[in-house]
C-alpha cells in the first residue's frame, strides 16, 4: 500500500500518462481531459477534469473508477461546467491508505477535494457507492454542496432499512453480505484477470451493456495491488458498523435533512438496488426533489444510455428553479 500523503491543503500537481500506485500501473486513459493529483483529508486523489464554470464533481461506484464518467466529462464541459471525476480513496490513481474507509471519512475526502480545487462549492453527482457518499457529504458539509444528483443508490438511512427489512432487496444486494468474509472477496475479484468484475457489470446492466473497452479498463484497474481490498472495505464498514457506536451515530447524523435541490436517477431494471428501495429517499430532502426513472436501463444508466443521462443531468443543473 502507498502511504497516505499530503494534508487537507489545496496543493496539487499535474500528472499525465500512467502513474505508479501500490505497485501497479494506474490506467489514466487518454482523452480531452487533464489528469492531475490533489491533496485532501490526509491523502492524495487522482482527478480527471475538463471545462470551465461551476464545479460538478463526479463520484464513481463499485467496481469502477473515474473512467465511468468518460461520456459525462465532455458533455458537462460543453454545457459550461467545470467537470471533475475523482478516484475514491483506494481506487484508480488515488492513495491506498491502510484505513479511512468509513462513510464519514470518505465523504470528507469528497468535500476536501472541493476545497483543494479552490471552489466554494460543487454540484455532487454520485453513482452507487459514490451516491452513498454524495448523500453523506451533503448532510455533513451542506455549505460545500450546491446541488445533489444521486444515481442507483438510496439515501443511507433508506439503504440500511431496505437491506435489513426487505428480503428481496437483501437478496439483490447479497454481494455486500459476501464482502464481509475476510480475504476471499479480494481473491475472487482479481482471479482470472478480474473476470468477476466483468461478470458483475454485465449482470447488473440492462440490455444496453457498457462497451468492451470500458469493461476491460475496469478489470485492469481492479488488478492494481491493494485495490480489491480497498474497494470492498467501505461495504464492510457499512454492514459491520450497524450495531456499533460509530454506525449508530452515523445513522443518527443522517437524519439531518438535505436542503439543496436533489435529482434522484434510477434504472427501472436495476437488479442490484431495487427502484422501490431507492424511491423513498425523498423523505430526507427538504428542498426541490426530482425522481427520474430510466425505463429499460439497469444499474449504470450513465453508461447504458449516456446521451439521455447527460441530457437529464445538464437540464436539471441549468434549471434555476428545479421542481419538487
Amino acid at each position: 500500500m502507498r502511504d497516505s500523503g499530503g494534508s487537507g491543503s489545496g496543493s496539487s500537481h499535474e500528472s499525465g500518462g500512467g502513474a505508479r500506485t501500490g505497485g501497479g500501473q494506474v490506467p489514466r486513459l487518454d482523452g480531452p481531459w487533464t489528469h492531475r493529483d490533489v491533496a485532501a483529508n490526509g491523502a492524495r486523489f487522482h482527478i480527471a477534469e475538463m471545462g470551465d464554470g461551476p464545479l460538478v464533481l463526479l463520484l464513481h461506484g463499485f467496481p469502477q473508477f473515474w473512467w465511468t464518467w468518460r461520456h459525462q466529462l465532455p458533455a458537462l464541459a460543453e454545457a459550461g461546467f467545470r467537470a471533475v471525476a475523482m478516484d475514491l480513496r483506494g481506487v484508480g490513481g488515488s492513495d491506498r491508505t491502510p484505513r479511512g474507509y468509513d462513510a464519514g471519512n470518505l465523504a470528507l475526502d469528497v468535500t476536501g477535494v472541493i476545497r483543494s480545487l479552490g471552489e466554494p462549492d460543487a454540484a455532487l453527482v454520485g453513482h452507487d457507492l459514490g451516491g452513498y457518499l454524495a448523500w453523506t457529504a451533503a448532510t455533513m458539509r451542506p455549505k460545500l454542496v450546491r446541488r445533489l444528483a444521486v444515481e442507483s443508490m438510496p439515501h443511507p438511512r433508506r439503504w440500511r432499512s431496505a437491506m435489513l427489512t426487505d428480503l428481496r432487496q437483501s437478496r439483490s444486494g447479497g454481494y455486500i453480505w459476501g464482502f464481509q468474509s475476510p480475504w476471499l472477496p479480494e481473491r475472487h475479484l482479481v482471479a482470472d484477470d478480474a473476470e468477476m468484475v466483468g461478470r458483475l457489470i454485465h449482470e447488473w446492466s440492462g440490455p444496453r451493456l457498457p462497451d468492451d473497452e470500458a469493461v476491460d479498463a475496469y478489470r485492469r484497474a481492479m488488478q492494481i495491488p491493494s485495490t480489491a481490498h480497498c474497494a470492498v472495505e467501505p461495504y464492510r464498514w457499512m454492514v459491520r458498523s450497524m450495531a456499533r457506536p460509530d454506525g449508530i451515530q452515523f445513522n443518527r447524523r443522517m437524519k439531518r435533512p438535505i436542503r439543496v435541490p436533489t435529482l434522484h436517477l434510477h434504472g427501472s431494471l436495476d437488479p442490484v438496488m431495487r427502484s422501490r428501495s431507492a424511491a423513498g429517499s425523498g423523505e430526507y430532502v427538504e428542498a426541490p426533489y426530482r425522481w427520474r426513472l430510466f425505463d429499460g436501463l439497469g444499474h449504470f444508466p450513465h453508461e447504458e444510455d449516456p446521451a439521455a443521462f447527460s441530457a437529464e443531468l445538464i437540464n436539471w443543473l441549468k434549471d434555476p428553479e428545479p421542481d419538487r
